[in-house]
C-alpha cells in the first residue's frame, strides 16, 4: 500500500540518505521524492511510499522519526502518480481543450498540487456558487464566501464560520487563488490535511494567473 508522507528534514548532507536508509530497514521502498519547501535550515519534502502487506503506516513515523532533526507533518494514502511538476502540461492540456476548459482545470489539479479536489466558486448577486468541481470536490458548498473578492492567492482559515461542516469532519484544508477576476477563483481543499505551505500556495497563484490568461 502507498502512501504519502510529508516530513521536515534537516537541510544538511546526508539528512536525506539517513531518513531513506531508516525506512529501508523497515521494509519501507521509497517510490518518489519532491521537495516542496526549503530554507537555511530545513527543508519539507513529499515522500511516496510504499509498505509491506499487512504493515501499519504508524511504522513509517516511527522509523523516520527516529532519525535526529526529522518530524513526520502528515502521512495519508496515495493512488496515483505524483506530478508535482507537470503545471505546465496541464496548462496545455486546458490551452487545448476544446470544450469546457474548466472543468478540464479542476480534474488536473489535484494530482498536480497533491490535494483532493478542486473547484472554481464565483460570487453573484445572490452569494457564491459553484462553477464546477473535480470529481471528488464535495457537492456542499459555503452559502458565504467572506474570503472573496480575492486579490492574491492564500490559505484560508479551515475552521474559519464560512466552512461547511462536513469539510471539517475530515480536517480539510483549503487554499485559494483568483481565477481572472476578484470575484472567481480556484478552490482546493486537502482532507486530513497538512496545511498548505506558502510554496503550495504560489504554485496555485502562478497557475490560476497564466490559465486566466489563456482562457481571455
Amino acid at each position: 500500500m502507498s502512501f504519502l508522507m510529508r516530513v521536515q528534514v534537516p537541510d544538511q548532507p546526508g539528512a536525506l540518505g539517513l531518513l531513506a536508509s531508516a525506512l529501508g530497514r523497515a521494509d519501507v521502498d521509497i517510490l518518489s521524492v519532491d521537495v516542496v519547501e526549503r530554507d537555511a535550515s530545513y527543508a519539507v519534502d513529499d515522500l511516496v511510499v510504499e509498505i509491506p502487506r499487512g504493515s501499519f503506516p504508524d511504522g513509517l513515523i516511527t522509523a523516520a522519526e527516529g532519525i535526529e532533526g526529522v518530524q513526520v507533518i502528515s502521512v495519508r494514502p496515495f493512488v496515483g502518480v505524483l506530478d508535482t511538476h507537470r503545471e505546465l502540461e496541464l496548462i496545455d492540456v486546458v490551452a487545448g481543450t476544446i470544450g469546457d476548459r474548466l472543468q478540464t482545470l479542476v480534474d488536473g489539479l489535484p494530482r498536480v498540487l497533491s490535494v483532493g479536489w478542486a473547484m472554481i466558486v464565483g460570487m453573484g448577486k445572490d452569494g457564491p456558487y459553484r462553477v464546477v468541481g473535480s470529481p471528488a470536490a464535495p457537492e456542499s458548498h459555503s452559502a458565504a464566501a467572506p474570503w472573496l473578492p480575492l486579490r492574491a492567492p492564500a490559505a484560508l482559515d479551515e475552521n474559519a464560520d464560512w466552512v461547511p461542516e462536513s469539510w471539517r469532519q475530515v480536517n480539510t484544508t483549503v487554499a485559494a487563488a483568483p481565477l481572472g477576476e476578484e470575484n472567481r477563483a480556484v478552490l482546493i481543499g486537502r482532507p486530513g490535511g497538512p496545511e498548505f505551505r506558502p510554496s503550495e500556495v504560489a504554485r496555485l497563484g502562478h497557475m490560476a494567473g497564466i490559465v486566466a490568461t489563456v482562457l481571455g
